[in-house]
């Protein structure tokens, strides 16, 4: 019976070892710590909307609060439901050179087994979602107080699918002509604020200029929201690019070091060249010096050292003040300067990583002419695709569901006339 038992003992031990690294394969799954890293991410990125609801809000004027506001939810709602429809899929799905395939509509052939590298798939999703949702609403800037909220509803609806979701492919999908290229864009320099920053500047061509601008001051009716605004937003982007990374390792730790470095930079230098320049550093100011560094990392917020980052965050108050005085000189009405801030500084934000990538990738200052010039054929063709794209829908929505409200809707402000409603009753 003795050597029964051990024969058998022995026996399981066996079982045990030539089972083991099946065992270990079959365990194998999502990293708990990357997919809590993402999660947190995606919650960081989607603060960011009611940031950027905020930062836009304070800005118009006071009959026009709600109404800006609800740009930023409305694309909540609206992309949120396009990008699990077939939005994603379009991005991310199949590995052709300009577009998406349809294999992954309605999520279709995910499960929540289905990984992206070591995080489930559904977060992946969620994560690149919340990029598609902000980017829309950031044009929103370029069309405050005057445009018809249906046509709105509509226009980033075409928009999202037209202009956003194959630029997103190009450059972080399988097989996008300019990832194969070797376009470097960390988190969305050109995909998000390129885009919807040239976008900005066509709509706010083909809509036209508030009633009474620039004669007429329309000055922000509440500059703490906008200050709340800037906060939440610089918040919320420790996940837009850290994230990104799509790892809680050290690219994210390199992201959250550089945007921090370039967003303070960014708002110390326009505060100093307005004090220069004007005479005076406003609250405005400083709020749209977060952003205009914040903007300028992101594309190469886990390509460069914080030491480059420093750099960029100073050159991106600079350079996105001086862009936002371009509308006074030109004569477009960007009502709260997204071309300014986002277009501008997307474009500078991907060229400067062109230059001083040093991480994972190498740049100008690293020997690398190369990747310059991938980087500024990336900003034209995003940009010339973008600027093109919008102009359509915009004839096609102007002759159909026209884009302006009535002169007698925007002299008694959009919360009242469109949503029948009051930001404020005191």
């Amino acid at each position: 019976m003795t050597g029964f038992l051990k024969t058998m003992g022995w026996g399981a031990v066996t079982a045990v070892v030539l089972w083991w690294p099946e065992a270990v394969f079959a365990a194998e799954g999502p990293d708990s710590g990357d997919t809590a890293w993402l999660l947190i991410s995606t919650a960081l990125v989607f603060v960011m909307l009611p940031g950027l609801a905020f930062f836009y809000g304070g800005m118009v004027r006071s009959k026009n609060v709600l109404s800006s506001c609800l740009h930023s939810f409305a694309a909540l709602a609206i992309i949120g439901v396009q990008w699990v429809a077939f939005g994603y899929t379009l991005s991310f799905g199949g590995a052709g050179n300009f577009i998406g395939g349809l294999e992954n509509i309605l999520l279709f052939g995910i499960t929540p087994e289905t990984l992206n590298g070591t995080i489930p798939t559904y977060v992946f999703v969620m994560f690149q979602g919340m990029f598609a949702i902000i980017t829309p609403a950031l044009i929103s800037g370029a069309l405050a107080e005057r445009m018809k909220f249906s046509s709105y509803c509509l226009f980033i609806f075409l928009w999202a699918t037209l202009v956003y979701d194959p630029i997103c492919h190009w450059v972080w999908g399988e097989g996008g002509w300019l990832l194969k290229m070797g376009a470097l864009d960390f988190a969305g320099g050109t995909v998000v604020h390129l885009s919807s920053g040239v976008s900005a500047l066509v709509l706010a061509l083909v809509l036209g200029k508030r009633k009474g601008y620039p004669l007429e001051r329309m000055m922000p009716h509440n500059l703490t929201l906008t200050l709340l605004g800037a906060g939440l937003l610089w918040f919320g982007w420790f996940g837009f690019n850290a994230g990104s990374a799509l790892s809680a390792g050290t690219s994210a730790g390199l992201a959250f070091a550089t945007t921090q470095t370039a967003a303070a930079a960014g708002a110390l230098s326009w505060m100093a060249v307005e004090w220069l320049h004007a005479g005076k550093p406003s609250a405005l100011g400083v709020a749209s010096g977060i952003v205009a560094g914040l903007v300028v990392i992101t594309p190469g917020a886990g390509f460069v050292t914080p030491a480059a980052a420093l750099i960029m965050g100073l050159c991106a108050g600079a350079v996105c003040y001086f862009g936002v005085l371009m509308k006074h000189k030109i004569g477009y009405d960007d009502s709260l300067d997204a071309f300014g801030v986002h277009g501008l500084g997307g474009a500078f934000g991907a060229v400067a990583t062109g230059v001083f990538a040093s991480v994972g990738a190498t740049g100008l200052l690293m020997g690398n002419f190369h990747q310059l010039w991938v980087q500024l054929v990336g900003v034209v063709a995003a940009g010339l695709y973008a600027a093109l794209v919008t102009l359509l829908i915009l004839k096609v929505l102007k002759t159909t569901l026209g884009l302006r409200v009535s002169e007698e809707e925007e002299m008694i402000g959009l919360d009242q006339t469109v949503h029948s409603e009051s930001g404020y009753n005191l």
